[in-house]
């Protein structure tokens, strides 16, 4: 059976431009549920912000109203930088959410032309390395308004490092940037004469008519660090460096039935990040052996060698980092405060959803509490989505089991399951 969402969701709802690859992976949900989403947001936000009852009245019916008027209501200043930390703290793939409460939240919805947003994008990473003592933030762009699309960036990150593929198919730099590296280049972007590993990449925007355009990030907005050991000097000739602000931009915010698809947003490294994920995996750096050779490690001899490589190169980028004085958490500390956000959450009658495979390190895993934490992703919204298929098709209100009668809860699982069935693409 050929799957027709206007089947549930009436026949002008997102679905005049098929074609346009934000309208593909924005959430399908009907009116209804838009609705009800908005009606969970507002009730949490006006519980957790002590907003008195007559207030909550009076801004539903203003909520209401629009919703009936243009399928779309405007969050207030207040509601929308609340929207953005609960979305943080619901979060399931993060294991840094201890701090989700001090996220700095910029409105910028009134920027809609890219140029605008890359300037803006300066700032925000200039702000946010704010020394190097990094500062949590999120800059908010236009929603999507019914059936209007904004304008949205496109790369998955506003720092990256450039990939290149050569003639004899040898590729420097991240291989994972290797297509993105291509495109920039067809745009005009012009890598350095001698390409290196680590050439920072253009990163791109599409505006409302879906039109791309690429935008440069100014060497004075981002600062790397350059990676060595304490111990073993031969590190440091391999001239190894990262960035220091991680700012991720292609992954949509949605808050009360309203989606963000341009919401980038930061926070700081962990260690284990760079050092036994980006500059080892083989679809990223693969530089494992090379680094391995620099610690004067023999795989033929040694067959812990690798782990060996990666606890050493845990405590180069950790080393390097504290060296130049900005922010870092190692794998041990970070999953320590994630536990104190689980404990704190619990305590204050919050369930916390986690995405266990996200949230265990890489390196020592079984050493963390989080490996023997029994935890589930309930995709709670607001919340941060990649796109449709992958996570968005999942999320919706969760009312939790406090005050709830065992015929709430269980019509609460039926409705569940029965929003989810709807949203497969049968």
């Amino acid at each position: 059976m050929r799957f027709d969402p206007r089947r549930y969701l009436g026949s002008g709802d997102r679905y005049s431009d098929t074609g346009n690859a934000l309208r593909r992976t924005l959430r399908l949900i009907s009116a209804s549920e838009r609705k009800e989403e908005a009606r969970a947001f507002l009730d949490q936000y006006c519980l957790e912000s002590g907003a008195t009852k007559t207030f909550k009245n009076r801004r539903w019916s203003e909520i209401r109203r629009e919703l009936a008027a243009a399928k779309f209501y405007r969050h207030s200043p207040e509601e929308l930088a609340y929207g953005a930390r609960v979305a943080w703290r619901n979060h399931g793939r993060c294991v840094g959410r201890l701090f989700w409460e001090s996220l700095d939240v910029t409105d910028c919805r009134d920027i809609t032309e890219p140029g605008a947003m890359a300037d803006q994008m300066t700032k925000h990473l200039t702000s946010a390395f704010n020394g190097g003592r990094i500062q949590s933030k999120a800059t908010i762009f236009q929603p999507v308004e019914g059936d209007k699309l904004p304008a949205r960036i496109e790369s998955p990150q506003i720092t990256q490092f450039a990939g290149y593929r050569l003639e004899n198919n040898q590729i420097i730099g991240d291989r994972q940037n290797v297509e993105a590296t291509r495109m920039a280049m067809s745009m005009g972007w012009t890598p350095p004469q001698t390409p290196t590993r680590f050439d920072m990449l253009p990163f791109a925007i599409r505006d409302a008519q879906d039109v791309r355009s690429i935008h440069t990030v100014p060497t004075e907005a981002w600062h790397a660090v350059s990676i060595a050991h304490p111990t073993y000097e031969a590190l440091a000739a391999l001239n190894l460096q990262w960035y220091a602000v991680p700012c991720v931009s292609n992954m949509i915010l949605t808050i009360g039935g309203i989606d963000y698809p341009c919401a980038p947003f930061n926070g700081f490294y962990m260690a284990t990040e760079i050092a036994s994920r980006n500059l080892v995996d083989k679809e990223r750096y693969d530089l494992m052996s090379e680094i391995a050779e620099a610690f004067g490690l023999d795989p033929r001899r040694d067959p812990l060698w690798q782990d060996t490589t990666l606890t050493e190169l845990n405590r180069a980028v950790s080393h390097s980092f504290k060296r130049d004085g900005v922010t870092m958490v190692d794998h041990h500390t970070g999953c320590r405060q994630f536990m104190d956000f689980y404990h704190k959450e619990n305590a204050l009658g919050r369930n916390v959803s986690g995405d266990w495979r996200w949230l265990v390190p890489p390196q020592a895993s079984s050493s963390s509490d989080i490996f023997h934490l029994k935890i589930r992703n309930r995709h709670d919204v607001p919340n941060y989505y990649q796109s449709r298929s992958a996570d968005g098709q999942f999320l919706m209100p969760y009312y939790g089991n406090a005050y709830r009668t065992r015929r709430q809860q269980n019509f609460d699982r039926i409705m569940r399951r029965w929003k989810l069935w709807k949203r497969m693409p049968w």
